[in-house]
């Protein structure tokens, strides 16, 4: 979360857990930057790192997501300013892996650029004005424009062009409009079957700028299949069997799928262009990008080890990822507009090639270092990958970080103890020098005291206690021979039920309903109180227990905390909508961004709801109005304001689960001893995010500030 928004992270719904070693990537991009062989992380983007003035990294020491929402209303400041969360799996210690001591950092994206660059891999100056890169483009960088291949580019390389005779029936984008350099860049990917006919499409793959895959279908080819070429385009018989669309289907969703000012970036596009029997105006080809001599081309697997640091088509796998590949020829273009042609042209990309096929040669393939490549005396012998270290590439680059807290580190690096610091001394500490630092780590603690796993254990059962009991609805009277069948369906429209249950403890019958959201529920509550069903005027209301007695403003909390803002939540849709379906339903409201829909974990079937996001909180707002009452397919839908961000939501799912398990009844033992620990805890919780709103409001502007709840194990 920066004091000036630079984090963009395109994920939504379930997609939002992420591993320590892509944290570790965001933090070195953003301590790094550009100018030291960083490069952007693989699962977002920062903006303008340039201008980031320093990162600030908060470690909640023995604190986890089960803190987080047992005292969520405790974490007033943490939760209205923190835009971005994610789910961490559970690593080893975090601090170690920063530091490079006992952390088994094999990953690509973490190898990237942690070696200093050696003087053999950086071509002299007379040699970059030969390389093809520079003799084409020049040194300086520009705009993506200057790197769209001209109309004459596309007649040399077999585009389909407006007006040739070989184009006739094609489809035309019919995106005109000028192109600046602000345009936006989509990635195109095609798998081709070979038919009667000739290339015929069975697989297209569009991504946006984001890597965002905005489509990935297969096609069912017109002409007989000769032969599927499984091994290159994964594509089988079987695949395609259930497959109704056709080539039209695709070209008319394309079109309009992409903007007037659309540039399409490909690797060898215009086969993929020719198979589509599309044409578009404007469009950038990594395989001509990446200049050779000759007119020789790099093909995009190796191109995407040496730049991006990143293995596709791998062997293990059946067949290319169209999604994937469409991807990295997407961030091969960003790379090069970004970096320039001078930058590019220094990563020596011939030698690097020459050096792979002679390793090949040799039975010995070599790990690419992208940006940062040491060649070895012997070009037989592959080159060795040195332990990443963060803190010696800070320390290389002038930087010296900052590490408060109870952990510090001593010479060797190992993290040491120090349980005599208070957290009030390092917030005072962290006031006085985390302006004079660009990267700090910032470590405060609970105490040992409030890890027993007695107490951690009071509080996972209380957690899922209240998830339960939020989860759940009871409703009626109900006449003695109601149709249990129809007050099923009705409150199924609220969404996905997870147990139903008649109460018959009672002088007239009741349901108990668990669902498995939490706008379900609370839709329910809201729209089926004081209605009839089944011939009843009945009530519906939440089980009432101690600790559901500030249910209502936890509700209107989560309702307005900032991971909601913009998104909906839509219940009662038929189950055999496909995603598609509601795509094309749903187009028609104003800034739609994204549409999330759950599915069942066993099944992987989708549910009767799902989560609409949009651009502008307005514009939600609107849709709310729209869809309340709208009848789509038959189906009349509800909806409301979402309450649940999508880490949250599949945690529920999890808790659901193991206390579905353990059964609702829970036994407290030792109660006042507990009560008196969580009291406790609670006032510990409150002064800690005190502390962090103090320590964040002493940031400087365009500071990304990240707070870790790591846990114990």
């Amino acid at each position: 979360q920066g004091r000036s928004s630079c984090l963009s992270a395109a994920l939504f719904g379930e997609d939002c857990e992420i591993s320590r070693d892509q944290l570790y990537e965001l933090l070195k991009y953003a301590a790094l930057g550009k100018c030291h062989n960083a490069t952007q992380p693989s699962w977002c983007r920062i903006y303008h790192q340039s201008h980031l003035a320093g990162v600030v990294v908060i470690v909640l020491h023995e604190m986890s997501q089960l803190h987080f929402y047992k005292f969520y209303l405790q974490f007033k400041h943490l939760r209205k300013v923190f835009r971005h969360r994610f789910t961490l799996t559970p690593s080893a210690n975090f601090l170690a892996s920063l530091y490079g001591e006992g952390a088994n950092l094999k990953s690509q994206n973490m190898a990237q650029g942690l070696t200093s660059t050696s003087s053999q891999c950086i071509p002299k100056s007379s040699d970059l004005q030969r390389d093809p890169i520079i003799q084409k483009y020049g040194e300086k960088k520009r705009g993506l424009t200057s790197y769209t291949l001209t109309l004459e580019e596309q007649k040399k390389n077999d585009y389909p062009v407006k007006g040739s005779p070989k184009c006739k029936g094609y489809v035309y984008t019919e995106c005109d409009q000028q192109r600046t350099d602000s345009s936006p860049l989509f990635g195109l990917d095609c798998e081709m079957c070979l038919t009667a006919k000739g290339n015929e499409v069975a697989r297209v793959s569009l991504v946006d700028a984001r890597g965002r895959c905005l489509l990935n279908e297969l096609v069912k080819p017109e002409s007989t299949v000769v032969h599927y070429r499984t091994r290159f385009s994964g594509i089988t018989k079987e695949m395609l069997l259930p497959v109704k669309t056709r080539l039209s289907d695709i070209q008319t969703r394309l079109k309009k799928m992409l903007p007037r000012d659309a540039v399409l970036v490909g690797h060898s596009l215009n086969g993929d262009l020719q198979a589509l029997e599309m044409i578009h105006p404007s469009v950038i080809d990594t395989s001509l990008l990446f200049a050779r001599s000759e007119g020789r081309r790099f093909k995009l697997k190796f191109l995407a080890k040496a730049v991006l640091g990143k293995e596709i088509q791998c062997e293990q796998r059946l067949g290319h990822d169209p999604a994937e590949d469409a991807r990295a020829a997407l961030e091969l273009a960003q790379f090069f507009i970004e970096q320039g042609p001078a930058k590019v042209a220094e990563l020596n990309l011939e030698m690097l090639q020459t050096t792979e096929k002679l390793a090949e040669v040799s039975q010995k393939r070599p790990v690419l270092q992208p940006q940062g490549y040491r060649f070895q005396k012997q070009l037989n012998e592959p080159p060795q990958l040195s332990k990443p270290c963060f803190l010696e590439c800070l320390q290389v680059t002038g930087q010296k970080p900052l590490l408060l807290g109870r952990q510090e580190l001593d010479s060797s690096g190992l993290c040491q103890s120090n349980l005599s610091t208070s957290n009030k001394q390092i917030l005072q500490k962290a006031l006085e020098d985390v302006p004079l630092s660009t990267f700090s780590i910032i470590q405060f603690s609970l105490g040992p005291e409030n890890i027993a796993s007695h107490i951690l254990a009071e509080l996972c059962e209380k957690v899922g206690s209240k998830l339960t009991d939020l989860l759940t609805i009871y409703a009626g009277p109900f006449q003695e021979s109601f149709c249990l069948k129809s007050v099923k369906k009705e409150f199924g429209r609220c969404g996905p039920i997870q147990s139903f249950t008649v109460v018959t403890e009672t002088y007239q019958p009741y349901v108990c309903i668990q669902y498995e959201v939490l706008e379900a529920a609370q839709l329910a509550v809201e729209s089926l109180n004081g209605a009839e069903v089944a011939g009843s005027c009945i009530k519906v209301q939440r089980p009432v227990t101690a600790a559901m007695l500030d249910c209502d403003v936890l509700i209107k909390e989560l309702e307005l905390d900032v991971e909601n803002e913009g998104v909906i939540y839509v219940a009662g849709l038929k189950k055999s909508l496909t995603e598609m379906d509601l795509q094309e339903e749903f187009s028609q409201l104003k800034d739609l961004e994204t549409l999330f829909l759950p599915k069942d974990l066993q099944s992987g079937k989708h549910r009767n709801c799902c989560f609409l996001k949009f651009q502008k909180s307005q514009s939600a707002v609107d849709a709310l109005e729209v869809i309340n009452g709208w009848t789509m397919k038959g189906s009349k839908l509800r909806s409301r304001n979402a309450l649940a961000p999508g880490h949250l939501w599949r945690w529920i799912r999890e808790m659901n689960h193991s206390n579905g398990k353990q059964g609702r009844n829970i036994l407290y033992k030792k109660k006042e001893q507990l009560s008196d620990s969580e009291q406790d805890l609670r006032k510990k919780v409150k002064k800690l995010d005190h502390h962090i709103k103090k320590l964040y409001r002493s940031l400087q502007n365009n500071t990304l500030c990240v707070v870790l709840f790591p846990g114990v194990n």
